[in-house]
């Protein structure tokens, strides 16, 4: 992680408390897993297709065994890394996926790494890396926890909360396309640095 950029602090400290998590309710679904230990298949299928329903077909082509085998090792684990690994190695499931799994189970611990909050943290120098937010490498998952966690201990919240506020202040201030051209990102880059 580059730095804790002041700005950001500011926006938590006028927002956290006042944002309603949207996904309130389907975290209150599954606040049985984390104490349980494992998730179901059809718990599995329900937190990937909220994440994103197009990699439907992947998703279910993990059998029950192999996905309570993955949740039991990951819920075991003390390892951040291999968490993600272990969530990714189910089809269909890549590190925005894993998160929301994690983030489903576990909103104290964990915020779905997202393209809107990456870009606004690449916006304010926080992460040096990936100005698209786009394509993570499990290093780049691990410098975003690192970067919610570290809020989240200083505002005295859920690293979820530290994540909604961004996710809904970049969506607030967005301009232009979500997904910008390849020549729009390294424009961007370039007038940034």
């Amino acid at each position: 992680m580059k730095s804790i950029n002041s700005s950001i602090e500011r926006l938590l400290h006028q927002r956290l408390g006042k944002t309603v998590d949207p996904a309130q309710d389907m975290i209150g679904t599954f606040s049985h897993i984390k104490h349980r230990a494992y998730f179901t298949r059809p718990e599995f299928l329900l937190m990937c297709r909220w994440k994103s329903p197009r990699p439907r077909r992947l998703y279910e082509s993990n059998s029950p065994a192999e996905i309570r085998r993955a949740s039991i090792d990951v819920f075991a684990s003390d390892c951040e890394k291999g968490k993600a690994e272990l969530l990714t190695s189910l089809r269909g499931v890549g590190l925005p996926t894993a998160s929301a799994i994690l983030t489903l189970t576990d909103p104290q611990n964990y915020g779905v790494i997202d393209i809107r909050v990456w870009q606004l943290l690449y916006d304010h120098e926080v992460v040096a890396n990936r100005p698209s937010g786009t394509g993570f490498s499990i290093d780049d998952w691990l410098e975003y926890l690192q970067a919610l966690r570290f809020w989240a201990r200083k505002f005295k919240a859920t690293a979820r909360a530290v994540e909604i506020v961004l996710f809904d202040y970049h969506k607030e201030k967005q301009e232009g396309r979500l997904y910008a051209t390849r020549s729009a990102l390294k424009d961007r880059a370039v007038v940034k640095r």
